[in-house]
């Protein structure tokens, strides 16, 4: 991972000398049969000490063994130190219950680098295998070592990769999270966990066209009473921890409120049905 980040031909000895963005976490298996969550993810991070930018830097794609060949543009990206920026991909459509809450950015085309555009629904990520790098612009990157590379993630079988090895596979209920830091050996720094996406605020780009607000669903999301209260009838409810795990339903038809007292405090999240159309939502038990 370089160290220094260039401007239009001039480097800037400052902006990776204290302060790094990393790719650290990778999610592939979003919309797939038996997916807790709905979208394929990218999160950066900011692991150094001080605010760092990433204006005019793009993140490129390529599948396991191919060369990269599209890529989608960052915007004025500015995070302070252990600021994330959650970036949502392209869905299979098929599986998946939870929503990414609040991603930064929302990418539903890449550009080819012959100049063309491949619009879609989404863009999904290669699943078990493939590779994505974080580039300081849009110049198309052949590996690991190219002058434009920020950092660079081989996963699966990828014939390219930082340090020995390639990252292990993401998985349908698992992502591949940096543990700590950046040695610059993508099977080192990379693990397979339940998968932590993670937005920081206000960095918003777009926002994700999220049912839970056309409807009002959750109108108390700081939870103090042990009482969700809905503004309206939802029915069919879950609630998940942040990772993906089940601890709480109700089957409950037509319900406007749920005593949660036995819930510990913390963060989870809360899917229901309203008019037969999905909804979530993020709520913090105090």
């Amino acid at each position: 991972m370089k160290k220094v980040f260039t401007f239009i031909g001039l480097v800037s000895m400052t902006a990776f000398s204290n302060a790094q963005i990393v790719i650290n976490e990778i999610y592939t298996g979003g919309g797939i049969l038996g997916a807790a969550i709905t979208h394929d993810f990218i999160e950066l991070k900011n692991i150094g000490s001080t605010t760092a930018s990433l204006n005019g830097a793009t993140i490129q794609y390529a599948s396991s063994t191919g060369s990269f060949t599209q890529y989608n543009n960052l915007p004025n990206i500015t995070l302070a130190a252990g600021q994330t920026y959650l970036i949502q991909h392209g869905t299979d459509g098929f599986g998946g219950i939870i929503n990414l809450l609040n991603p930064n950015l929302i990418v539903t085309a890449l550009l080819n680098f012959d100049g063309s555009a491949q619009v879609g629904v989404g863009v999904g990520l290669a699943f078990t295998s493939g590779k994505v790098a974080l580039a300081n612009n849009n110049t198309q990157v052949s590996g690991p070592t190219s002058a434009n590379v920020l950092d660079f993630v081989g996963y699966g079988l990828a014939n390219q990769f930082e340090g020995a090895g390639a990252a292990p596979s993401p998985t349908i209920l698992n992502s591949i999270t940096r543990v700590s830091g950046d040695t610059n050996n993508n099977n080192i720094d990379f693990t397979i966990t339940l998968p932590t996406p993670q937005s920081s605020g206000n960095l918003a780009v777009t926002d994700l066209q999220s049912t839970a607000h056309k409807y009002k669903f959750v109108q108390n999301t700081f939870v103090k009473e042990d009482e969700i209260i809905f503004g309206t009838e939802v029915k069919d409810i879950k609630i998940y921890t942040l990772s993906g795990q089940l601890i709480r339903t109700s089957e409950s038809k037509y319900a406007r409120y749920l005593n949660v007292a036995d819930l510990q405090k913390g963060n989870y999240i809360i899917t229901a049905t309203i008019d037969n159309q999905p909804v979530s939502q993020k709520i913090i038990k105090d």
